[in-house]
């Protein structure tokens, strides 16, 4: 059955982009929106993000993303797939911009590498974590179908997610730390890393969401 998403739009993510691998990969319509009416339409939803917290969360609420986002996860139960920022805007709070508060989805925070992020052998890394990495599944998820352990994904970070619960971890990454690049809890997967970016392995993950009926 074609599969219709709808991407929602609070001013802060890179939409063409998703939009249009969401197409590539075989969605029947992108709508690209954040009307509730226009989201409601939608088989499953996707919730982007890039730029700074305090930015997009004032954005989220202003537009009433965050009761919308509430509605589709609770009560209509659809698939719905979180990328970087909108991943992040899922935790509690957020070290980002001296503290913000997000939207307490999921239990947790999000901390900052650091300014001086070394690796085991005592190495400095670049803070942001920009480009790609290998992504380590923790668990049999629908949307790791097909997709080889270790894949490499494309990471642009300078923060990482921390959830309270271990268990919603989906996938990791290495980068000083063990970081998550991905989580899953019931409808909702979301993922560190830009799947839309991350040519075979992303695309993969995309049209696995397209096929995923929200149930793990």
């Amino acid at each position: 059955m074609t599969q219709s998403v709808a991407v929602i739009d609070y001013g802060m993510g890179n939409l063409h982009s998703v939009a249009s691998a969401l197409k590539h990969v075989g969605a029947g319509e992108v709508i690209v929106s954040h009307e509730p009416d226009a989201i409601a339409a939608a088989s499953r939803v996707v919730f982007p993000g890039v730029g700074g917290i305090r930015d997009c969360m004032a954005a989220i609420r202003q537009l009433g993303c965050d009761r919308l986002l509430q509605q589709v996860l609770t009560v209509e139960k659809k698939p719905v797939l979180a990328i970087c920022v909108g991943m992040q805007a899922l935790m509690a709070r957020s070290e980002e911009n001296e503290g913000v508060e997000c939207l307490g989805t999921i239990p947790g925070e999000v901390r900052y590498f650091g300014d001086q992020h070394r690796d085991a052998n005592g190495e400095r890394l670049k803070v942001p974590h920009m480009g790609w990495n290998e992504v380590s599944p923790c668990e049999s998820h629908p949307l790791w179908q097909d997709i080889p352990p270790r894949s490499r994904f494309y990471f642009v970070h300078s923060y990482h997610v921390v959830p309270s619960d271990p268990s919603v971890v989906a996938g990791t990454f290495e980068y000083g730390v063990t970081g998550c690049a991905a989580l899953s809890q019931d409808n909702l997967f979301a993922t560190q890393f830009h799947p839309e970016k991350s040519h075979t392995a992303g695309l993969t993950l995309l049209k696995n969401f397209l096929n995923w009926d929200g149930k793990c």
